[in-house]
């Protein structure tokens, strides 16, 4: 799994870890609004709880399979796989010698 994957995953697990604790501190609140959406980020918490689960399983499988796959390329054939390294060092390494 990518930092970027990674770090939303982990920012979305926080938000809902906020969620509950904004609906556990408005528990003494009293009124019809704030009873209504109190309900409503229960709801959408419970809701999201599974789905990112999921959604963590799925990118860490397509991550390993990508891993996987590039492993699979760079035993096949060496070679182009050094020569698109070496090639990618080149580029990069003229753009920082411009600068």
């Amino acid at each position: 799994m990518t930092q970027a994957t990674q770090k939303l995953v982990t920012d979305l697990r926080i938000l809902a870890a906020d969620a509950e604790e904004l609906v556990k501190a408005t528990a003494s609140q009293t009124g019809d609004k704030i009873t209504e959406a109190r309900g409503k980020i229960q709801q959408s918490v419970a809701e999201l709880k599974p789905r990112l689960a999921q959604a963590q399983a799925i990118l860490t499988d397509n991550a390993r399979s990508a891993a996987a796959t590039g492993d699979a390329y760079v035993h096949e054939k060496p070679w182009t796989a050094i020569g698109v390294a070496a090639g990618i060092g080149m580029l990069i390494g003229l753009l920082i010698g411009r600068r």
